[in-house]
């Protein structure tokens, strides 16, 4: 069996968990997710907890008894504690601005980019060089933090640009001077 399929998924007190078919629907304090599973995997709920099951020991269910049962546990975390991300902004005029519908960011361009966050998204600022994102949805919140990093990537010769916190940007020489 799967090692990481076979551990039960402890559900917290205040979530709810409504299984119809192979579709899921958890509720909690942050939100409520949702997700169709694999048609073979099954998801039953054993007092308080929920435990995923798999057909039979093929390869491609193996492979998704271990996803589904992932997929899940970050459901179920994301309701009750969130996800977030953070990136860092490097580069002289480099800034970001939150702003209700998402952010607005200054990244050395002649123009700044206005990003719009998809619902169950929130993009925070505690300073300019700093953005937090928060959300229920694992997914969605890496989604986001890389389409925001993508926008301008640190470059290897001074490290500008947008990178996540703790990521480390190898940088380059550049040229030789003259004589």
């Amino acid at each position: 069996m799967s090692r990481i399929g076979k551990r039960p998924i402890p559900v917290p007190a205040g979530v709810t968990v409504s299984i119809t078919g192979n579709s899921i629907v958890v509720k909690g304090p942050k939100g409520e997710l949702s997700r169709a599973l694999p048609t073979d995997i099954t998801v039953s709920q054993e007092g308080s907890d929920l435990v995923v099951k798999r057909p039979s020991d093929e390869e491609r269910h193996k492979a998704l008894h271990g996803l589904s049962r992932t997929l899940v546990a970050n459901m179920v975390e994301g309701v009750t504690t969130g996800f977030k991300k953070v990136l860092e902004i490097t580069g002289v005029g480099y800034k970001a601005e939150p702003k209700p519908y998402g952010a607005l960011l200054s990244l050395g361009f002649s123009h700044q980019i206005e990003y719009k966050a998809p619902a169950g998204v929130k993009i925070s600022a505690a300073n300019p060089t700093t953005v937090l994102i928060e959300g229920a949805s694992k997914e969605l919140v890496g989604q986001v933090a890389a389409e925001i990093r993508s926008l301008r990537k640190p470059e290897p010769y001074k490290g500008k640009g947008v990178k996540y916190q703790g990521e480390v940007v190898r940088r380059k020489a550049g040229k030789a001077g003259g004589k």
